[in-house]
């Protein structure tokens, strides 16, 4: 049995993103919803290296096969990746039972809007629930409140004013 993993950590002004398998990370700016992450799957892993169109890998029969994931292997590569944020972004960690029923243009409209995450994160199952509801679905929402400027010098934080 394997599992999926997507897991972000904030730092001043900085997010490490760090995932395995499809799980996603989403950033929300100014109503655009930005994906993150790559999924770890086999026709993801196709198109990436020109086997298939994006469109062939979204309807292939091996489009929900992992090529990453935990569980299966002693080892897991994980991938991570850095940005910058700023207040008022909103991460949105989620499932594939999200994502394929619920489009990143809805899920930026649901969340952007500035009101209660746990509000927004109730209606996005609920609409994924209503469309599909086969996979399980699960979905967590960070809305960024400050940030604290910072510079590096030889490895160390210094605040920017």
């Amino acid at each position: 049995m394997a599992t999926t993993l997507v897991a972000c950590a904030l730092r001043y002004d900085r997010l490490v993103v760090a995932h395995a398998g499809d799980s996603r990370c989403y950033l929300i700016r100014g109503g655009q919803a930005r994906l993150l992450t790559r999924d770890h799957t086999v026709a993801q892993e196709q198109a990436r290296i020109g086997i298939l169109t994006a469109k062939e890998a979204s309807e292939s029969s091996a489009r929900h096969v992992l090529s990453r994931s935990l569980g299966t292997d002693l080892f897991v590569n994980v991938e991570t990746s850095d940005i910058q944020v700023y207040p008022g972004d909103v991460l949105l960690l989620c499932c594939d039972g999200l994502y394929h029923s619920v489009p990143a243009s809805e899920m930026a409209e649901v969340t952007g809007q500035g009101g209660d995450l746990n509000t927004a994160a109730r209606r996005l199952v609920d609409i994924a629930n209503d469309r599909d509801g086969s996979d399980n679905i699960s979905v967590q929402l960070i809305r960024v409140r400050s940030v604290e400027r910072v510079g590096m010098y030889r490895g160390r934080p210094y605040k920017l004013r």
